[in-house]
């Protein structure tokens, strides 16, 4: 394709330079968890290329140091090519394989300017003649996708759900005597302990861990050994094995090859897959912020009944205000992750026969999601969840004046003599308790056993 200019110092050669001129998209790059599943994939191929006699222990030895110390994020700055780009991921392939090649062939004493001029000194070491040996972009970069997700989301993801279900089952406990009003359709119902109520926040993370949980098996599933369109070409028996061995012992994962080499490099489902179980749980997130952003409202003029930290000062103009931060910043995180996950959708049913061509871009948005996760789950616990305290005055002062208290007279009196005491009570502005206490329907003690507030939020147990 003719003569191409390639920086002196770069490490990268004729191949990236190409497709960083020709995809001057976004600036966006891949992710670090994905450079590094790229230079596990690169470090084990070579060991088992030299194992098996395809690759010379002279050259095999510095590709699996550079390999290594490409996973271990000291050539990041090289990895140049723009997310938006060739689909199979090619360009990132082979930017991979090219800087491994030349600081390679730099470890054996040859300069990485030698690459450059009008006639360039070849290096002893080739991109795709040895790093890229028994490989394709076509099984690689699948691979590096699902290796990077299993690795973030058991490093990242999984702690950090961990311990905010840790933090709002500890406040289910510190809140279980607290009685408050309950909301439907924002408008108040019966009775409910504020401990129930972050039981049921610190329940839908669970839920959320188990969710993402059931997305290792078809993460475990890699494509490597499928090499161009799924039938193994120019690989040798068992190399896709022993690198998924390699690579699982380098990294503790339980990772295996692909059942079907068809099914994993034509169809991207399990990264769709894991996708809609991250948009589950960012909107898990984004209830269960907004809910505590809600009932932390005021601080005199709204719900009031949790005081959530002071983080910083809340506006410009409006001296001594403090806003929900934290849980903006959360509902934002979790908001664009949804945004993903319809991107991932629209890219998973992009495969065309052999192959999906939309991986870089699916790599770019499944990794982001994790990490925006991760990280706002765990800034939740850290600076919201974990200095949440409730007021319990506001509580119970809100259910004393709720026309919702009449429900439990409901069973006793009736659905409509109950609704005319919510009726006069609100027209009045009186409790249904005093209005139900003039209009005699009940003896005193009745009444107050039926409207105890700890009773309406266990039904069956006796009054305290």
């Amino acid at each position: 394709m003719g003569p191409v200019q390639v920086p002196a110092d770069a490490y990268y050669g004729a191949q990236t330079q190409r497709a960083v001129e020709n995809f001057p998209i976004s600036g966006l790059r891949v992710p670090r968890a994905f450079i590094r599943a790229l230079g596990l994939i690169k470090w084990a191929a070579a060991q088992v290329n030299r194992e098996m006699g395809l690759l010379d222990e002279k050259l095999a030895k510095p590709i699996g140091q550079a390999a290594r110390e490409v996973a271990d994020g000291g050539f990041d700055n090289q990895f140049v090519v723009d997310i938006f780009q060739t689909g199979s991921g090619t360009s990132t392939n082979m930017n991979a394989n090219e800087v491994i090649a030349h600081r390679a062939a730099e470890l054996l004493g040859h300069s990485i300017t030698q690459k450059t001029g009008p006639a360039p000194i070849r290096p002893p070491i080739h991109p795709n003649d040895h790093v890229n040996k028994s490989q394709s972009s076509n099984d690689v970069i699948p691979t590096a996708i699902h290796l990077a997700a299993l690795e973030t989301i058991e490093h990242e993801l999984l702690p950090a759900l961990r311990s905010l279900h840790k933090a709002l089952a500890a406040k289910a406990r510190q809140f279980d005597r607290i009685v408050k009003i309950g909301r439907t359709h924002l408008q108040d119902a019966t009775p409910i302990r504020l401990g129930q109520e972050f039981g049921g926040y610190a329940r839908q993370i669970e839920l959320a861990i188990g969710r993402v949980e059931r997305c290792r098996p078809s993460l475990e599933e890699l494509a490597l050994g499928g090499t161009a369109v799924g039938t193994g070409i120019n690989m040798p028996p068992r190399f896709a094995q022993q690198v998924i061995a390699l690579i699982n012992r380098e990294t503790g994962l339980h990772a295996r090859e692909a059942a079907n080499h068809f099914e994993a490099q034509a169809s991207r489902d399990a990264i769709v897959e894991t996708s809609g179980a991250l948009k589950t749980v960012a909107i898990s997130l984004m209830k269960i912020a907004n809910d505590i952003r809600w009932l932390g409202s005021g601080p005199r003029c709204g719900l009031g009944e949790l005081h959530l930290p002071d983080t910083q000062p809340g506006s410009s103009i409006m001296p001594g205000k403090v806003n929900p931060v934290i849980a903006e910043s959360v509902c934002q995180a979790a908001a664009q992750v949804i945004g993903y996950d319809a991107t991932i959708a629209l890219c998973g049913l992009s495969g065309n026969f052999e192959l999906n061509v939309m991986m870089p871009v699916m790599a770019y948005d499944l990794l982001q999601s994790i990490h925006l996760l991760a990280a706002s789950a765990a800034n939740f616990t850290a600076r919201c969840i974990s200095g949440l305290k409730a007021d319990e005055v506001r509580c119970r002062a809100a259910i004393e004046q709720s026309l919702a208290m009449c429900t439990a007279l409901a069973p006793v009196i009736g659905y409509d003599a109950a609704a005319a005491i919510a009726k006069e009570a609100h027209r009045t502005g009186k409790t249904v308790r005093d209005i139900a206490r003039a209009r005699q329907l009940l003896p005193n003690n009745r009444l107050d056993q039926l409207l105890d507030p700890w009773r309406m939020t266990e039904p069956g147990t006796p009054s305290a």
